[in-house]
């Protein structure tokens, strides 16, 4: 895989994960159930980590992080998030949890992507394998919070 390829895929794992890490960030201020607040807070955190383990691997490999928005991919998964602000003004957990959930939609579906990418450095492939299997692990649990919020 070409260093532009792995690059322009590797900053839209990041933006995603950013993306994830501000709507738990805000999902965890704004919601009142006190079991809420700590899963939103521990995938926010989560998702910082993630972010900071695949910028180091950028640096390493001589791509640079990209800093300017945008891309049409990008523009989706935050809308997705966008939505969680409507949701939680309404304090209704089970609605903030469907936006969570759609939030983590793309997220899987952009490690997928990030998985099915020909050639990527052994290391780096092991890392987007590692975070996926957290990713996945976020998208169940909220799925299944989601599921048992009244």
């Amino acid at each position: 895989m070409e260093a532009k390829a792995t690059q322009a895929l590797l900053n839209e794992l990041v933006e995603t994960l950013k993306d994830g890490q501000k709507g738990y960030a805000d999902a965890m201020t704004n919601v009142e159930d006190a079991s809420l607040k700590e899963t939103f807070k521990k995938y926010a955190v989560q998702r910082a980590g993630f972010v900071t383990e695949i910028e180091d691997q950028m640096f390493k490999l001589d791509l640079h992080p990209n800093t300017n928005e945008g891309t049409s991919t990008t523009s989706k998964v935050h809308r997705a998030w966008i939505d969680l602000k409507a949701a939680l003004t309404s304090k209704d957990s089970k609605a903030v949890l469907n936006e969570c959930e759609r939030g983590e939609d793309y997220a899987v579906k952009a490690y997928q992507t990030a998985l099915e990418a020909q050639d990527l450095p052994s290391t780096l492939k092991s890392l987007i394998e590692k975070q996926y299997q957290g990713v996945q692990e976020a998208h169940n649990n909220i799925r299944s919070l989601r599921d048992a919020a009244k």
